[in-house]
């Protein structure tokens, strides 16, 4: 994407202000656009505080950038929304990027899906702990939805939450770019 760099400035709106979903926006954006303005907002998600399935997790991130893009004056708002979705192997994480241009285009991108722990399955279906909540307590850590992830935590650092969330995003932007 190096070489893809505009000389268009570009304003973007961003529906939360969590870091790790701020800096895999604004990094992935950096590589096309040489004049770029950021606002992150805390946005509500419309959904439950721990979304469950596909459908719940992009409609999460489709409100959000909906609701960034109508409370600021950017071409584009973005939502990033990271939920668990059941399958035949057990509980896996999953996560969507949704981008809502003036123009009424969208961009979707997703995936991220890995298997969980059971105890941490336990803990967010049973016990309705939210996956960061529950993968502070299995890691003995703070906030981690924050910082590396439970993907981060799981795969000792081999990727990390916003290194799966900038790939989303570059996904979200392949429907934005032509």
């Amino acid at each position: 994407m190096e070489n893809a760099k505009s000389l268009t400035t570009m304003k973007i709106a961003i529906g939360s202000t969590n870091p790790t979903k701020t800096r895999a926006v604004e990094i992935v954006l950096r590589a096309l656009y040489s004049d770029l303005e950021i606002i992150a907002l805390n946005v509500p998600s419309g959904v439950s505080a721990q979304p469950i399935g596909d459908a719940e997790t992009r409609r999460g991130a489709h409100n959000r950038a909906r609701t960034v893009l109508q409370m600021t004056d950017a071409a584009w708002g973005f939502g990033l929304e990271g939920g668990v979705i059941q399958t035949e192997f057990g509980l896996m994480t999953n996560a969507w990027c949704v981008i809502v241009a003036r123009d009424g285009r969208v961009g979707v991108g997703g995936s991220a899906n890995m298997l969980l722990p059971d105890i941490v399955a336990q803990r967010v279906l049973q016990d309705g702990r939210e996956l960061g909540e529950a993968m502070d307590e299995y890691a003995n850590t703070q906030d981690v939805k924050r910082g590396q992830g439970a993907i981060g935590i799981l795969t000792r650092g081999l990727l990390n939450r916003q290194g799966a969330y900038e790939y989303i995003v570059k996904l979200a932007l392949a429907r934005m770019m032509w």
